[in-house]
This record gives structure tokens, C-alpha cells and sequence, in this order.
């Protein structure tokens, strides 16, 4: 996937995918920076814009956070 490409990050999950106006939305996770134990990594969201083609369009960060924090806290 471009994902990994564009941000050099491995994507981990497609936690989005919305279509609008012929285009494709998709919500990326991946892991930007691994720490030890596990639970303290530091993940991000992409948002990937994609045309009905497949093509890309644009993408951006949307979120970063630690893992295993709620949604809501630290935005």
C-alpha cells in the first residue's frame, strides 16, 4: 500500500473507509515509534483520499496518540 511509502510507517489496521463525490476515504492506523513494553507505542491515523480509480489523491495525519488511550483524551 502507498501508505507505507508516503509515511514509512507499515499500516497496522483500515479502521475507515467512506465513499463520497467518487472518491474513497480510508482511515489508516500504523505504529510511529515502537517502544518497550508494547502498550507504550505511539500510533497515528491517515486519512487517504483514493479516486474511484484507485489513484491517489492526497493523504494526511489525523490523529496521534499512545496506545491503548481512549478516544477523546489528549486530542
Amino acid at each position: 500500500m502507498e501508505v507505507a511509502e508516503l509515511t514509512g510507517h507499515q499500516p497496522e489496521a483500515v479502521i475507515s473507509l467512506e465513499r463520497s463525490d467518487g472518491e474513497w476515504k480510508v482511515g489508516v492506523e500504523v505504529v510511529e515509534t515502537h517502544r518497550i513494553p508494547d502498550s507504550a507505542d505511539i500510533l497515528a491515523i491517515y486519512e487517504v483520499c483514493l479516486s474511484s480509480e484507485g489513484e491517489l489523491i492526497s493523504y494526511r495525519r489525523t490523529r496521534r496518540y499512545a496506545r491503548g488511550q481512549l478516544l477523546g483524551e489528549g486530542r
